[in-house]
């Protein structure tokens, strides 16, 4: 039997398994890197081990060191939990040389699944249904659209669509160099693509005895950019014959390859109600608690027994009622995902029956540029899918999360939409209602009176004092101002009198009263409580119906530096891992002149007018901070008339290969690690 568990992973999953370990009285042993050092999942195990260095490629990914590791703390076994080498058959193998348990399937189990194009090849002679490979040299008009997919990743790093057969060859290069960078394979195979399809997937469970359970079906395809966002089960929509046939599918994908422990296999479900094998993941899911709320199983439990050489009962248990999970990111939707990072001054979540919240996090933690960005798992079980869909939601308004921005008003536009509550559901759903979820901010109504809140919450000294600024007679206004998270400046003018509060821009307005941390209004006689916290000069407020930031200003604004319009600063600390340009080219607007990689993302720096390259401030491999200055261009009309001519470098565009910016929250090492870009598919 296990005694003591070495969780080679961090966050939330690392969290998971602690407590699934702690309720079976096995001893766990946790690693961090440096920046980990005072993470959640350190401090709640019994013992850890330091793995020095930042970056994934010097810690969590060095296989060596969490052998290492193991046997220092007297660990006998090792779980990978999801991502880093969770799905390495190198590392699997390593683990059981060294005289350790392994918590997972096979090392030869997960190298026939390794690469996508052998497992498809395998799947199909085990009679799984799969998408014939389109051979490059033979693609026709009739084939479009197509997909470029990497062999040994995912998570959208190597995947390319062609709309045109002209756009293929420079798609197939693209793709192949974008894979070998990521996961230090460059091969890339073409297939038909689905645009309308949904992403459906089978939690398998299986013994070292024979039993393959098949624990229901979910489904995955709200996503962005490949990457998951929200994911429930039972798969809605589909008749009885259907999810008979993906869990007979499924069970014999596991059955070809002598699968045992949890894994899941990934479909693709056409419109016609057709599917196609996609690929199987060798490891505990990220959305695995829905499956859990559904058939009131411990999966993490159930891992460590089959480790230990138990056997499941025949049958699993019946599913009951419906899960959804969502994924809370650290991102601004709205600025093309673009991740966050810093300090977290708050995040606290609602507790009641049928919520579930996973979560690696806590307040006063940092969210670094280093690991993705998520910072939790919120999941709701309900009777029916409508009754989950709305206790998710409001479970999500309810949340208080102070200090970044973050993807929560997405989310929960996403559960109430129409069409998601329809079922109307395939992959490009975020796509296809764009303008409505990533429309106008759900605060953006809110902020003046959140502004008004703001500013009778800083001018209230103690409960029950009056609000600085009373007079007993006419007087001029007090007034307060604010900079909002979309730049936009609002200044509130109030006064308080005899009558009570009067604002100029908020006739009607009834203030009941006014605390340092909760003010009290009354609009057109609907009473409003505001939750408000200062957090220096961030403020942040939280309605009933959601959250607003702000910046409070100084009365007297000190000078600013004015910055060259040109100029281009990083939008987050990160690492340049690539240039396109060289000082002194001419470029056009919007031509990719860098890449950024932070928080297993690349962001792409563009030129923002037409111009002229007047200065390169960035080199490959550099680590810059946030506001950065990364280069300048100056507008082609500015350069001309101080240097008489057009530069005589043109720019090499062979060299410009546009990436496929994607999130990766299950990384998987390849064969080689790049030092740079962390190398990290996900569904």
């Amino acid at each position: 039997m296990i005694q003591s568990l070495l969780i080679a992973n961090r966050g939330e999953i690392a969290r998971r398994i602690a407590r699934t370990c702690r309720e079976l009285g096995i001893a766990t042993v946790a690693v961090h890197s440096d920046p980990d050092a005072q993470a959640p999942h350190v401090r709640e195990a019994d013992t850890a081990v330091r793995l020095p260095g930042a970056a994934p490629a010097d810690t969590y990914l060095r296989g060596e060191l969490l052998i290492r590791a193991a046997l220092a703390a007297g660990a006998d076994a090792v779980h990978p939990g999801y991502g880093f080498l969770s799905e390495d058959p190198a590392f699997a193998r390593a683990v059981l040389d060294a005289g350790l348990t392994w918590v997972g399937p096979s090392p030869e189990a997960m190298a026939a699944m390794g690469s996508k194009t052998a497992a498809k090849r395998l799947m199909a002679e085990a009679g799984v249904p799969v998408l014939a490979p389109v051979d490059p040299a033979e693609a026709a008009e009739a084939d479009l659209p197509l997909l470029v997919k990497a062999a040994a990743g995912g998570g959208g790093r190597g995947m390319r669509v062609v709309r045109e057969l002209k756009d293929l060859p420079g798609e197939l290069t693209a793709a192949a160099a974008e894979a070998a960078a990521a996961f230090g394979d460059g091969e890339v195979f073409l297939e038909p693509y689905l645009p309308a399809g949904r992403h459906i997937e089978v939690q398998l469970l299986a013994d070292a005895h024979g039993t393959v359970w098949a624990l229901g079906e979910r489904d995955c395809s709200i996503q962005r950019r490949h990457q998951k966002v929200i994911e429930e089960t039972p798969a809605p929509g589909l008749d009885e014959e259907l999810r008979t046939r993906l869990a007979t599918a499924a069970t014999a994908a596991a059955r070809a390859i002598g699968y045992t422990g949890a894994g899941t296999v990934e479909f693709l479900l056409a419109p016609d109600g057709r599917f196609f094998f996609l690929e199987m993941n060798t490891r505990l899911q990220v959305e695995h608690p829905v499956t859990e709320c559904v058939t009131g199983l411990d999966l993490v439990e159930l891992q460590l027994a089959v480790a230990e050489g138990q056997s499941l009962p025949i049958e699993p248990p019946a599913p009951r009622g419906h899960a959804i999970e969502a994924r809370l990111y650290a991102e601004d939707p709205a600025a093309g995902w673009q991740p966050q990072s810093g300090l977290l001054h708050r995040i606290e979540f609602p507790t009641g029956d049928g919520l579930r919240v996973d979560s690696g996090v806590e307040s006063g933690g940092t969210v670094g540029v280093h690991y993705d960005p998520m910072l939790a798992k919120v999941i709701a079980w309900a009777p029916t899918r409508a009754a989950a869909a709305r206790r998710l939601a409001a479970a999500l308004t309810r949340t208080r999360i102070h200090g970044l921005v973050t993807n929560r008003d997405l989310l929960v536009r996403v559960l109430r939409h129409p069409a998601f509550l329809a079922v109307e559901l395939d992959t490009a759903f975020l796509a296809e209602h764009a303008a409505e979820l990533l429309g106008e901010p759900a605060d953006k109504r809110e902020l003046p009176l959140a502004a008004l809140a703001a500013a009778l919450a800083d001018a209230a000294v103690r409960p029950g004092a009056l609000p600085s600024g009373w007079r007993n007679l006419p007087s001029q206004p007090q007034f307060k101002s604010y900079r909002a998270a979309d730049g936009a400046e609002l200044t509130v003018r109030y006064r308080i009198t005899r009558d009570g509060l009067f604002a100029e821009d908020h006739p009607g307005v009834r203030l009941i009263s006014a605390t340092p941390t909760q003010v009290v209004l009354e609009v057109d006689g609907l009473r409003r409580t505001i939750e408000v916290a200062a957090h220096g000069s961030a403020i942040h407020l939280d309605l009933p119906s959601t959250s607003v930031a702000l910046t409070a200003l100084p009365r007297f604004p000190e000078p600013v530096v004015q910055q060259d319009p040109g100029a281009l600063l990083a939008p987050m600390p990160g690492t340049v891992i690539r240039l396109a340009v060289a000082a002194g080219e001419r470029v056009a607007a919007g031509q990719p002149l860098l890449w950024l990689e932070a928080m297993k993302m690349e962001h792409q720096v563009t030129a923002p007018v037409d111009g002229v390259l007047t200065e390169l401030r960035a080199a490959a491999g550099q680590q810059v901070e946030l506001g950065a200055l990364l280069a300048v261009v100056e507008p082609v009309a500015g350069y001309e008339a101080e240097h008489g001519a057009e530069p005589e470098t043109e720019p090499e565009t062979d060299r410009l290969v546009e990436p496929a910016a994607e999130y990766e929250a299950e990384p998987v090492a390849g064969p080689t690690v790049d030092p740079v870009v962390d190398p990290a598919p996900q569904p």
